[in-house]
């Protein structure tokens, strides 16, 4: 199940055969020689990198396949053995991130001897306790890796000081070497010679190339090279969910809750405006907000950036852009520059009642916009989000320092075959270790994962590693029989069958199914028996699409009666997409 539209430079590497070098409309991507009868998971895109030279396309079975200028514009597989999580391509280097938590990279300034072939760059780190890689990212020329011990590491180029050491002692390396502690982002582009870290506390970080005021400063510095990681100051409150790097800005997507409780996501950019992707035009020196009415009033679901352009996806299925348009990479019909964000028209999508599902990503001059089931992968990361939420947590452990770590009891007690001595066991040995190590040990509790060697083999004893994440989502969340594969929702002498694993993929439902499913392990919940046909209609389809049905007719008896229902689901204080929708659906009817 493939949805790709593609737009911009098709010149180097040729994406689409027969087409212009300039693609200014979004035209429908697909794969040479797809095959209709291939396995789904064959087809499911994950993943889209691209820089220069090359543009990579992950799928959910873990391969991945290359469309390069050195291929003959032919598509390639990457030859990796291990199963792929996750692509990432610079100017001229690209690296690999594995299910294994290996880090497999090539490029000229990674490997010089031989920059055509993929080596193992985690195995260079030194500390071999710290060779597990979560994640990692490129940059124009350095690619950075970020360990499960939240360690951040850069290879390649320092040439402007983006790994943060002087670039006159240390002007590249092809060893990972250690850039920051306590790191838990790492943010950078694909044109990019700088870099952001973000810690634990939310301080962010930054170094490399700063002529254009890129980093955020806070003052019109001018410096070709920020050697050291300096702090950034001034920064706009709030969670800071993503930064997207360019060449001659960065774009920072901040949420907040507001009055209501609910969540709201606002973009800010620093940079130099003359080459128009700033979506304002004058110089900001540090994050200053994007004011734009076209997504005032909308969530914000993703955005990207390329060398110089922009794209934003909102929850009103709007597709908003700025920026460079030289090889039609704003997708607007034309070639012309857009300073400030306008709105295009959004071609006609196969799941277009899915828009959450879409994802936006630019490489270089190129633009793509693409259809991405939900993975049961990002379980382990919702079960992660999950415990840190304090309100849904029952159970405290003490550690050395005196501070205080709340952990779900109830996941605890399923994922430790429900034994109280294992409880006190893992007591004692979370009460001898700092947060930073707690926090870890619940993290492979909680997700199965193996986080630290030596944090896992000491508590080994006490954790069933055999367990898969599924099987412990099923004993928790449902019922024992696992041939059972609906939920069934019973109002008015009616029975409403959903699956399972959608309502488990939803976190904002989460709270729902502690409540109502794990007390009794019931198969049935009866809490909407008294809800309106109408509103429960819009209820369903909210599961399944995020979305509300153009044809629904929204009334304010609907909104009150679906407020205090849903409200059992805690769903108007995780997304507040449901409520936005239904009151500006209800005041444009009337």
């Amino acid at each position: 199940m493939n949805e790709i539209l593609f737009f911009g430079d098709n010149e180097d590497p040729i994406l689409i055969k027969n087409k212009p070098n300039k693609i200014i409309k979004p035209i429908q991507f697909k794969f040479e020689n797809e095959n209709e009868n291939e396995n789904e998971n064959e087809k499911q895109i994950k993943q889209i990198s691209s820089s220069l030279f090359s543009t990579i396309f992950l799928f959910k079975n873990g391969k991945a396949i290359e469309y390069s200028r050195y291929s003959n514009q032919n598509p390639e597989k990457i030859q990796i053995e291990e199963n792929i999580q996750k692509v990432t391509a610079g100017y001229d280097n690209e690296a690999i991130l594995t299910k294994e938590g290996n880090v497999f990279a090539k490029g000229k300034d990674i490997n010089s001897k031989n920059p055509n072939e993929f080596i193992n760059i985690s195995s260079l780190i030194e500390d071999t306790n710290d060779r597990i890689i979560e994640d990692i990212v490129a940059g124009e020329s350095s690619v950075y890796l970020l360990t499960s011990n939240q360690n951040a590491y850069g290879i390649g180029s320092n040439r402007y000081g983006q790994l943060g050491f002087d670039s006159e002692t240390l002007n590249e390396t092809e060893k990972p070497i250690l850039m920051m502690k306590n790191v838990s982002k790492i943010f950078s582009g694909n044109t990019s010679y700088f870099i952001f870290l973000l810690n634990s506390n939310q301080e962010l970080f930054g170094c490399g190339d700063n002529i254009y005021d890129q980093l955020g400063l806070g003052e019109s510095r001018k410096e070709t090279k920020i050697q050291k990681l300096n702090k950034i100051q001034n920064i706009p409150k709030g969670k800071i969910i993503d930064i997207q790097c360019g060449y001659y800005h960065s774009i920072m997507l901040i949420e907040n809750e507001n009055e209501n409780q609910n969540l709201k996501r606002k973009l800010y950019s620093c940079g130099d405006y003359q080459y128009n992707g700033l979506g304002k035009n004058e110089d900001t020196y540090e994050f200053t907000e994007i004011k734009s009415s076209l997504f005032e009033n909308d969530y914000i679901l993703d955005f990207s950036i390329g060398f110089n352009h922009n794209l934003i996806l909102t929850s009103n299925s709007k597709l908003i852009v700025f920026g460079n348009n030289n090889y039609g990479q704003l997708g607007t019909g034309d070639t012309n520059d857009q300073s400030i964000p306008i709105q295009i028209e959004l071609p006609k999508l196969r799941f277009n009642e899915n828009i959450s599902n879409y994802h936006l990503y630019c490489g270089v001059d190129k633009s793509f916009l693409y259809y991405s089931l939900p993975s049961f992968s990002n379980l382990e990361e919702d079960l992660i989000k999950l415990f840190r939420r304090k309100e849904f947590c029952n159970i405290s452990f003490k550690t050395e320092n005196g501070e205080i770590i709340k952990a779900h009891k109830l996941i605890l007690k399923y994922r430790l075959n429900q034994n109280q001595n294992q409880i006190e066991k893992l007591q004692e040995i979370i009460s001898k270790k700092s947060i930073k190590e707690s926090n870890q040990i619940f993290e492979m509790i909680y997700s199965n994962r193996i986080i630290n060697p030596k944090l896992y083999f000491e508590i080994k004893e006490i954790i069933n590693s055999n367990e898969k994440i599924e099987e412990i989502m099923k004993r928790i969340y449902l019922n024992e029989n696992e041939n059972e594969k609906d939920f069934i929702i019973e109002r008015k002498e009616k029975k409403y069958k959903f699956p399972k694993l959608i309502l488990i993929m939803r976190s904002e439902l989460y709270r729902g199914m502690f409540l109502s499913v794990t007390e009794d392990k019931s198969n049935k919940v009866t809490d909407y028996s008294e809800l309106s046909n109408k509103s429960f209609q819009i209820f369903e389809y909210w599961i399944y699409s995020n979305q509300i049905k153009d044809e629904i007719q929204i009334t304010q008896e609907i909104i009150d009666e679906l407020e205090t229902g849903i409200d059992y689901f805690q769903l108007n204080q995780t997304n507040p997409n449901l409520f936005d929708l239904l009151i500006n659906r209800f005041n444009n009817q009337n």
